[in-house]
């Protein structure tokens, strides 16, 4: 059987993205011909390197009072459905990517990326963790098995940031213009959270397609 590789670009800020790396899992684990390679993206590309203050962003925007714990309902439905608890109420910083998606290009070698990519979602999404600092991303990496000693020396450097900006600027010229997009083959662009079902019919179609 052929090897069917499928792109993951994705922000780890991105509640749709975790919703639909959890449906994607649900289609494609125990599949030995599937191969995941995530890719980043970036919803606030303009954010200071030490990210923002959520709490004064919110009441920059909304006023003052405003609920920084409040999850939009679909997003917390169709997250319930997953088992993903979001809480929003947890998170004080909004931050720059950058640092995590270089964590993301790491990883990949060691076979691990799909997995770091889980713990980065959780991390942010239901502990409130901050994925933009360094340690932060160390421990995480570490917890999923990546070398502390190494993990803390690749993100001292600029290892993987040329990369990292190559697939950025990559992504509008695949037609990836919001989150998650799922690109199939090197050839089909599956866009958006979509259900298992359709994901499953997708893979499907592309299989064939690459067989025939």
């Amino acid at each position: 059987m052929a090897e069917l590789t499928i792109e993951i670009f994705s922000d780890v800020v991105c509640p749709w993205c975790f919703i639909g790396k959890r449906r994607l899992d649900a289609v494609v684990t125990g599949q030995a011909d599937v191969v995941l390679r995530w890719r980043p993206y970036q919803l606030y590309p303009n954010l200071p390197s030490e990210g923002v203050n959520r709490v004064e962003a919110l009441e920059r925007r909304y006023g003052p009072g405003a609920d920084r714990g409040r999850i939009p309902e679909r997003i917390r439905l169709e997250g319930e459905e997953e088992g993903i608890e979001f809480r929003y109420d947890l998170i004080e910083r909004t931050p720059n990517t950058t640092l995590a998606h270089r964590l993301l290009e790491f990883s990949f070698p060691a076979g691990l990326q799909h997995e770091l990519a889980e713990a980065l979602f959780q991390a942010y999404f239901c502990r409130g963790v901050d994925v933009g600092d360094a340690e932060e991303l160390i421990r995480i990496a570490a917890e999923t098995g990546l070398s502390e000693p190494d993990t803390r020396e690749y993100l001292a450097s600029d290892s993987g940031l040329e990369e990292v900006r190559a697939q950025l600027a990559r992504a509008p010229e695949l037609g990836i213009s919001g989150v998650p997009g799922y690109y199939l083959a090197d050839s089909f662009l599956l866009p958006g959270a979509q259900t298992s079902e359709t994901m499953g019919q997708i893979i499907d179609r592309v299989r064939t397609r690459i067989a025939g």
